[in-house]
């Protein structure tokens, strides 16, 4: 009999909207490098408010202000890593916030390696993750329960 692992990420994300522009990370993918917002894991112990700010500085250089709670995602499926399968939940925290500091820089050795404003007009034409999609409908429709329907 297989044994079943289950894996269970939270991470925070921020919608960073400014002059028709959104901050995007460039994530280092395992199939390949694709545009998301930025953010990531919470650590263990850590606010997701706290996270969301940590993770915006390290990816992008900018110190963020959280403005509000945008709503959660929650995407659970089967995902096979280095050939192994895994039941994989993913809760992601998603907030709208906004640069307050800092200057535009890059992260190192870390598991994005750029980042960059985009006219909004721009995003779907670019290779990007699917909570990109889902924070800006979050962010333009702010749904009531904080939940949208699911991407297919």
């Amino acid at each position: 009999m297989t044994e079943i692992i289950r894996k269970l990420r939270v991470a925070a994300y921020a919608v960073i909207v400014d002059d028709g522009r959104i901050l995007l990370s460039r994530w280092l993918g395992p199939e390949r490098p694709r545009w998301i917002l930025p953010g990531g894991g919470v650590d263990h112990g850590e606010d997701p408010y706290d996270a969301v700010v940590r993770e915006v500085f390290e990816e992008t250089g900018y110190r963020a202000e959280v403005q509000r709670l945008l709503g959660i995602q929650s995407v659970h499926g089967p995902l096979n890593k280095d050939g192994v399968d895994v039941d994989y939940h993913r809760i992601r925290i998603l907030y709208e916030a906004k640069v307050v500091g800092g200057e535009l820089t890059y992260e190192v050795g870390g598991t994005t390696d750029q980042a960059a404003w985009f006219p909004l007009s721009e995003v779907p034409d670019l290779d990007h993750v699917e909570s990109v999609d889902v924070g800006l409908e979050m962010y333009r429709n702010h749904p009531p329960d904080g939940r949208i329907p699911r991407f297919t």
